[in-house]
């Protein structure tokens, strides 16, 4: 019997990534306040967090930061990786390219002292912004999120085939109903996923919102990490399980999404390739 040790390593993998998320989950239903015993099954937790306003405010500013920025994004993301793909060779497209991947490699100390030097310096010529609030922090973190969104939706561009593109301009279709009808369904997975990505990376940043945010812009990772000094409060573990449930969903639906589009698209150029032959 031969010993598949690709599966043994994927199933560590998995161990290594998921079962620290489930001791969270099961610690959030303990009874007792410390991680080193559990006393029983209990809900208290969840009822405790919803009435510590400090961080369901914090939670509701990071979701709020998280879908601005992620939803920016996407926009200037998608508009970045169709430059990229679609456009011919033109002059400081390498140095476009570059100024997008920057933020990949970029350490995020770097990028939330530099973007809170340049929120200081545009503070003092402009008078804007008014000091550190919830804008700079969308801001910063679109300038984080922007190159992830654009690397997921420049993957899926060049993977279409751009045929059927140039078949609908050949019957007199304009480049922007083409865009609408034919390429933005088709790349529509990609930006989906973009999107959450972005809203992950955003709803975990602390290091750059550090730098940028303002006493009335504190997300949940900062009251979270402010905390460790205290210890981790078993309310964090409860609301971290909430928040892993419906990003477990969201990206769920759109591995379904994603997979239906597939098959979609597989009948298609089916279709295409027997009514060729025909």
């Amino acid at each position: 019997m031969k010993f598949h040790w690709s599966k043994l390593f994927l199933f560590l993998g998995y161990v290594f990534l998921y079962v620290p998320l489930l001791c969270i989950v099961v610690y959030s239903f303990n009874e007792s306040r410390y991680l080193a015993s559990w006393t029983g099954f209990s809900f208290k937790w969840y009822h405790t967090l919803l009435s510590n306003k400090m961080i369901l405010q914090a939670t509701w500013t990071s979701i709020k930061v998280a879908s601005i920025s992620a939803t920016v994004s996407v926009i200037l993301g998608t508009m970045s990786a169709i430059v990229i793909t679609r456009f011919g060779r033109f002059k400081g497209k390498s140095l476009f390219i570059g100024s997008i991947s920057s933020p990949l490699v970029m350490p995020e100390v770097i990028m939330g002292l530099s973007l809170l030097m340049l929120f200081v310096g545009m503070e003092k010529i402009f008078g804007w912004p008014n000091g550190r609030s919830l804008t700079t922090v969308v801001i910063a973190h679109i300038t984080l999120t922007l190159s992830y969104v654009t690397l997921v939706v420049q993957a899926r561009l060049q993977d279409l085939d751009k045929s059927i593109e140039e078949a609908a301009l050949d019957l007199g279709a304009s480049p922007l109903k083409v865009f609408f009808v034919i390429t933005l369904p088709m790349i529509a997975p990609a930006i989906i996923l973009g999107w959450l990505l972005a809203f992950a990376l955003s709803l975990d940043d602390v290091v750059i919102a550090s730098f940028v945010a303002g006493p009335g812009a504190t997300t949940l990772p900062m009251i979270i990490f402010s905390s460790l000094r205290f210890g981790i409060s078993p309310e964090i573990n409860a609301l971290a399980t909430i928040l892993m449930t419906a990003l477990s969903i969201g990206v769920i639906a759109t591995a379904i999404i994603i997979c239906k589009n597939n098959k979609q698209n597989g009948v298609k150029d089916e279709t295409l390739h027997h009514s060729s032959w025909k």
